[in-house]
């Protein structure tokens, strides 16, 4: 393995740890509604819910967006780059995800960007604080990822991961699950998040989407409890 190499895992490692003050931890994705009005209660259906989540809305919206937006980044596209944070901010319907979604790409942006120099992360920062662009969390992730020279297809393994364990995180923290519970989950979730990307690494911008209606329900119904642990 040379240095290059060493370099990209080290960039993995640094973007995955839950160190990295991204406010993801402060997210349950709607979950937090579902345990407390114990619609989910135990392991297996923890699992189903991160499956379909990854299934049918970050996998389809978040992750094909970020894929699209890396290759961008790579060509120095900008005007696509515009494009699909637009796309991927109006699919986001739900305020509290679409607010999170900013907090967490706005966040990354500015941390990545005090110890990297990259001329697109420069100029997309200056897009949001002109507000010609939202700053999206799956389009700051990958123009950050692009930015530390992490391949596409870890980056895109790095955010359904990154998905799955701030959700299993809530779980923890709502005690809905203990600690080996939350590793089998993780280890179960492995060939959802391997089977969606090998079946849409090479989809285009126009088929981002997303489609779960109960789903989105659960989320909207979160925002309407009169007290919660999570901002989503």
């Amino acid at each position: 393995m040379n240095t290059e190499d060493l370099f990209e895992e080290l960039g993995i490692m640094q973007l995955s740890d839950s160190f990295f003050p991204t406010g993801l931890f402060a997210t349950s994705n709607g979950l937090e509604f579902l345990h407390m009005t114990k619609k989910i209660s135990s392991q297996q259906e923890l699992f189903e819910f991160i499956k379909i989540a990854i299934n049918q809305q970050v996998g389809p919206a978040d992750c094909v967006a970020m894929l699209n937006a890396y290759e961008s980044a790579k060509n120095t596209d900008f005007s696509e780059i515009r494009r699909i944070d637009e796309i991927i901010f109006a699919l986001k319907t739900i305020k509290e995800m679409r607010e999170s979604s900013l907090r967490s790409g706005i966040q990354m942006l500015k941390c990545v960007r005090e110890f990297v120099k990259d001329d697109t992360l420069e100029w997309f920062q200056d897009e949001v604080r002109k507000r010609s662009a939202h700053g999206s969390h799956p389009i700051a992730f990958a123009l950050c990822c692009n930015a530390l020279k992490i391949k596409k297809e870890k980056a895109s393994l790095m955010l359904l991961y990154g998905f799955a364990t701030s959700v299993v995180g809530a779980a923890l923290r709502l005690g809905l699950i203990q600690h080996f519970e939350a590793q089998k989950i993780l280890h179960q979730i492995k060939p959802v998040i391997t089977n969606f990307i090998s079946e849409n690494f090479d989809k285009k911008t126009s088929e981002i989407c997303q489609f779960s209606p109960q789903l989105d329900i659960f989320q909207m119904s979160h925002e309407n409890m009169d007290s919660k642990m999570f901002l989503t």
